[in-house]
C-alpha cells in the first residue's frame, strides 16, 4: 500500500493528455525536494498502470482523455490496493464531471487556472492524508458546481442521521468549503474542538475524507446554490 515516509519525496504520477501541462508541472517538481515526478501518462489507462509499477503516492489527474477517462481511473486506483490518492485536474466547464470524480474517490481537485505553486501546494496536502485543498479553491469549485443545474433530475435529499445538531452545523459548514479555523470562528469554539467534530463527523458518517463530507452535505441539501 502506498505511503509517504517522513524524509522521503511524494511519488506524483501526472496524468493529462495535453503535453505541454505534464511539461509545466514536471519543471516545477524538479525544482522541489519534496516531490518526484514518477512517471507520466497521456491517459487513465496508463495512469493505473504507473501507479502499479511504480507505488506512486499521487496522482494529478486530468478527467478528459482519450480512452479511459479521468473518473474511471480515479474509481480503479481508489478502489486499488496501492492507496494513491487522486487529485483531479480540471477546468470549470468539467463541472458535469466533478460530481461523478468525487464519488470516484477523488480526494480534491486542482484547477488549470492555478498557480503553479498552488498547485504543489494541493498535491503536498493530499499526500498528507488531507483532502479539497485551500479552503477558498474549494469554496470556488462548490460554488460554481451549484450553482449550475445538473442534466439529471434532483434525487430526495439524502437523510443524515446519527448527529448532533452541532455536527450538522459543522457539517454543513465543511460543505461550505470552511477550514477547520473558519469553522472554528464561525461557531465560537477553539480549533481543537472544530478538527474533533469534523472528525466524529467522518467517523460517524463513514466518510472516507473531508470530500466525501462535501458530497453527503450537498446531497442531503444543508448546501445549495443560495
Amino acid at each position: 500500500m502506498s505511503q509517504t515516509t517522513v524524509g522521503q519525496p511524494v511519488r506524483v504520477v501526472l496524468a493529462d493528455d495535453q503535453p505541454l501541462v505534464r511539461t509545466a508541472l514536471r519543471m516545477v517538481i524538479t525544482d522541489t525536494t519534496d516531490l518526484v515526478v514518477a512517471g507520466e501518462a497521456a491517459n487513465g489507462a496508463e495512469a493505473v498502470r504507473l501507479v502499479e509499477e511504480t507505488g506512486a503516492d499521487v496522482v494529478v489527474m486530468d478527467l478528459r482523455m482519450p480512452g479511459t477517462d479521468g473518473i474511471e481511473a480515479t474509481r480503479i486506483i481508489t478502489e486499488g490496493p496501492t492507496g494513491a490518492r487522486v487529485v483531479v485536474l480540471t477546468t470549470f466547464d468539467d463541472d458535469d464531471h466533478v460530481y461523478g470524480a468525487l464519488h470516484a474517490g477523488a480526494s480534491g481537485f486542482l484547477v488549470k487556472d492555478m498557480a503553479l505553486d498552488d498547485i504543489l501546494t494541493a498535491v503536498r496536502v493530499v499526500a498528507s492524508g488531507e483532502a479539497l485543498i485551500a479552503p477558498s479553491v474549494t469554496r470556488r469549485l462548490i460554488k460554481e458546481f451549484t450553482d449550475r443545474p445538473r442534466s439529471a433530475p434532483a434525487a430526495p435529499p439524502r437523510r443524515v442521521e446519527g448527529i448532533t445538531d452541532r455536527e450538522r452545523e459543522v457539517l454543513t459548514l465543511v460543505g461550505r468549503g470552511l477550514s477547520n479555523t473558519e469553522i472554528a470562528a464561525e461557531l465560537h469554539i477553539s480549533i481543537a474542538t472544530a478538527k474533533t467534530y469534523v472528525t466524529r463527523l467522518l467517523a460517524k458518517l463513514d466518510a472516507r475524507d473531508r470530500v466525501q463530507l462535501v458530497i453527503i452535505a450537498y446531497e442531503a441539501g444543508l448546501v445549495s446554490a443560495a
